[in-house]
């Protein structure tokens, strides 16, 4: 980045003592940022020199004075120079701090994130989900390319983020690292986090995000319809893998159960519900909010067939399941047998059973919500999507109710 560096010395002669003496100052100005300094010099104002910022005349007192200033200023062409050979930050506040002599510790943005996904990272399974800690991992590299993609330094104190830095962010995110919107929004929240923290500990002393706003874009979930999910209970494949890895999203279709919710059931998460049927009762991994949920038969069917697997049988887990991304992978190639032209993960599953499974078929969106395991139905709504059938469904219903 090129930096426009400048500074002056001047007066402020409505402020001249008694004597029609005023105090000298220094000005430096770093890209339209300025910091000033008082250089304990006091100067005749009939005899200060406006354009040459320096005292007119020849005499001892103006030598000597002139001099003095010249010095300052070789003092801040060698702190400008040194900065730039150092690859530092080059601020007008760096240059005076420098040139007093603070050694003042600068919280460093970089340093701040990194000590703060340490301690994610002990809390995940506690206060965070796996996922959640390396997403944050994820958004620091993008905060650390993108400082020195823009600055050609190895990070930036946080007294220096405003709100051209965060926008700017937000652009290289887009561009550089061709980031959707929505994920783009996702790693400055992450960000956010991190200057409010700053912020919070009096270490930045207002907060650049006030005037940013992060607003997602609606995104429409894919989900299967019931046809495309007869095809995949009915299909089956001669390898053992694929029809493992077919059963248990099937199963997630049945419980909206997301992945690391699937993964994580055993025997103990089984339990007689207020009906007297069998439920499943767990916590969720993510958010850590109950999820109870009664076993429709399709999953009661694929609990039973993998009851006497080895792998079952030697653990106290409910199901043989492989890790997510091979999980996916095979989903992939499933989708392409079945001929389902839908990108099929795992996390898809949970979309079905919200729309599919259960809303198409009468059930009331607040108990969809506590099924899922959702704080809020805003979060519902993401997932659920109101067919036109059961629309035409409930709208009929009403016609023969009001015609009656």
């Amino acid at each position: 980045m090129q930096y426009l560096f400048s500074f002056i010395f001047y007066i402020k002669r409505s402020k001249a003592d008694k004597n029609g003496k005023a105090n000298i100052y220094l000005r430096i100005t770093v890209n339209g940022k300025r910091a000033e300094l008082s250089i304990s010099r006091k100067v005749d104002v009939q005899k200060w020199s406006s354009s040459a910022s320096k005292m007119k005349g020849s005499s001892g007192e103006a030598q000597q004075l002139n001099k003095y200033i010249d010095s300052i200023a070789n003092r801040i062409y060698k702190i400008h120079q040194r900065l730039i050979e150092e690859n530092k930050l080059i601020t007008a506040i760096n240059i005076r701090n420098i040139y007093q002599g603070k050694n003042e510790i600068r919280k460093m943005t970089l340093e701040i994130f990194e000590n703060h996904n340490i301690q994610m990272k002990k809390l995940v399974g506690k206060d965070y989900a796996l996922g959640t800690s390396e997403r944050y991992k994820t958004a620091r590299k993008h905060l650390k390319n993108y400082i020195n993609h823009e600055y050609k330094i190895e990070d930036i104190p946080v007294t220096e983020i405003d709100h051209k830095f965060i926008t700017g962010f937000e652009y290289y995110l887009k561009t550089e690292k061709n980031c959707a919107h929505n994920t783009t929004i996702k790693y400055i929240t992450n960000f956010k986090k991190i200057v409010r923290i700053a912020y919070a500990n009096d270490w930045i002393v207002k907060d650049p995000f006030f005037n940013w706003k992060g607003i997602l874009k609606t995104v429409e979930r894919e989900f299967l319809d019931e046809e495309e999910i007869q095809r995949l209970i009915e299909k089956e494949f001669s390898i053992h893998r694929l029809n493992l890895v077919k059963d248990i999203f099937v199963f997630s279709c049945f419980t909206g159960l997301a992945y690391a919710d699937v993964k994580a059931l055993n025997k103990d998460n089984i339990v007689i519900g207020i009906d007297g049927g069998r439920w499943i009762k767990t916590t969720r991994k993510k958010t850590k909010t109950k999820s109870n949920i009664p076993l429709l038969p399709s999953a009661e069917l694929i609990l039973k067939k993998y009851e006497g697997d080895s792998d079952v049988l030697n653990s106290d887990k409910l199901l043989p399941i492989l890790s997510n991304q091979k999980m996916n992978a095979y989903l992939k190639e499933i989708a392409d047998i079945c001929e389902i032209n839908k990108n099929l993960t795992f996390h898809l599953a949970r979309h079905t059973f919200a729309t599919t499974i259960t809303l198409t078929n009468g059930v009331p969106i607040e108990s969809v919500s506590k099924m899922l395991g959702h704080k809020s139905l805003k979060t519902t709504q993401h997932y659920a999507k109101i067919l036109d059938k059961k629309v035409s469904e409930d709208m009929n219903l009403l016609k023969q109710k009001l015609s009656g």
